[in-house]
């Protein structure tokens, strides 16, 4: 086990009740990490107030209809890719006649970029300024309020990029592309950029345009905290021990970094802050990351030694059980597989914490695809495997540890590993 900040413990509750309040900044999906922090908010009786996300416009209101409420209609959309320039040219505008046999020519204007991105900057602080307007006459005098920073991604909106992507974490043979490859080129280094203002700088404008809200909160006797989601890595239990390994390549690490940096420079002026590094996960969005999923399985022997004899233990593994074609039998196969795999030193040499994040290797990623088909040939159906119960314990898990640690938020950066998870939800 390493020394690093981590929660390997079920919470202590914290001093959030009834009436205070959870600020959702950012997306919330249908099944993601942030609905653990929901249901536990909603479970002390908070209340939850949503954003408007993932569009350059208000709502119409027909589809404010159909979203929760209490719910600010400000767009929040971050990021530049769609920001045209004093000329009207937007990035996507500069890359959508590249073709896929060319795209390592493809050249891009950076004074048209970076007058793009000043532009979506401006936009995106003068729209968090009107949403915090909104936001300060939804909390009740005296209320406790945690900012929760959803903001993640960025990848650009132009037909060119994904197919790239596809093959930086899917190729193998002739279709590997090396991710330090396309990160070094004109089209990775503006990705890079995009990365960068989604994933951590909005995270910078919430701290700094809140200012004077959270002065005003604080006057009148609530607390403020604020919690991003971020990735590190986490620790998981590779040959009976605790050990940290991480997914490569994980193009969106240098974003989470700053990230971290940001939390760092802001918890130092004694502001509640904290970046949680949460485990591994597979929805909707990560899926398109083959063998991000590898690490999830051992949480079940996570469950096995931390909760051996809680209800969620038995019920999680019943539920995997169902899943794999020879039932319970099935578990040994796969902690001698994954073990297998983490213990491989083409895989080690990637996981080393002081290099993250990495770029890959061709037989580090032929590896890790190759596992996780091995792992999924164990499944009655390959389209549902036991990584989705998993997952849903994660989110779980987090949403607690999260909210109840973030009251005091001790430190700017904090890892959930598999025996916090385990012990979180055992506890119940």
């Amino acid at each position: 086990m390493s020394t690093r900040p981590s929660l390997r413990e079920a919470p202590h509750l914290s001093g959030f009740k009834t009436g205070d309040v959870l600020v959702l900044f950012g997306e919330l999906f249908s099944r993601g990490y942030a609905n653990g922090l929901v249901d536990e908010a909603e479970r002390l009786g908070m209340t939850v107030i949503r954003a408007t996300v993932g569009v350059l416009r208000a709502l119409t209101a027909e589809e404010v209809e159909s979203v929760p409420k209490p719910f600010i209609n400000v767009p929040l959309e971050a990021g530049f890719d769609m920001e045209p320039d004093s000329k009207g040219v937007s990035p996507i505008d500069q890359l959508k006649d590249v073709k896929l046999s060319d795209w390592e020519n493809a050249k891009l204007d950076q004074k048209s970029l970076d007058e793009s991105r000043e532009k979506a900057v401006a936009r995106f602080r003068a729209n968090t300024a009107e949403y915090l307007r909104q936001l300060a006459p939804l909390i009740p005098a005296g209320s406790n309020v945690l900012f929760a920073h959803l903001m993640a991604g960025g990848v650009p909106r132009t037909k060119i990029v994904m197919p790239l992507i596809n093959r930086t974490v899917k190729g193998t043979g002739d279709r590997y592309l090396s991710s330090e490859k396309l990160w070094n080129s004109e089209i990775g280094k503006f990705c890079a950029q995009n990365f960068l203002e989604v994933t951590a700088e909005t995270f910078r404008h919430l701290l700094e345009l809140s200012a004077d809200l959270r002065q005003s909160l604080e006057t009148r006797g609530g607390r403020v905290s604020y919690l991003a989601y971020g990735y590190h890595g986490t620790e998981i239990l590779i040959d009976g021990k605790y050990q940290w390994q991480t997914y490569t390549p994980y193009i969106q690490g240098w974003a989470k970094k700053r990230l971290e940096d940001i939390s760092k420079s802001f918890h130092a002026q004694n502001i509640r802050t904290c970046v949680y590094n949460c485990p591994e996960i597979l929805t909707n969005s990560s899926s398109i990351f083959q063998g991000v999923e590898v690490s999830l399985y051992p949480l079940l022997q996570a469950f096995q030694k931390e909760a051996p004899d809680a209800p969620i233990t038995r019920r999680l593994l019943d539920d995997c059980a169902e899943y794999l074609r020879n039932g319970k039998d099935s578990f040994e196969e796969i902690r001698q597989r994954t073990d297998s795999y983490f213990s491989n030193p083409v895989i080690q040499e990637k996981c080393k914490f002081d290099l993250w994040p990495q770029h890959t290797s061709a037989a580090q990623l032929e590896t890790m695809l190759n596992t996780s088909e091995s792992l999924q040939a164990l499944h009655k159906d390959p389209k549902h495997l036991i990584t989705a119960v998993l997952s849903e314990a994660v989110f779980e898990a987090c949403g607690r540890l999260m909210l109840h640690d973030s009251w005091s938020a001790s430190h700017p950066v904090n890892w959930i590993t598999h025996d916090g998870v385990a012990k979180t939800l055992g506890a119940n």
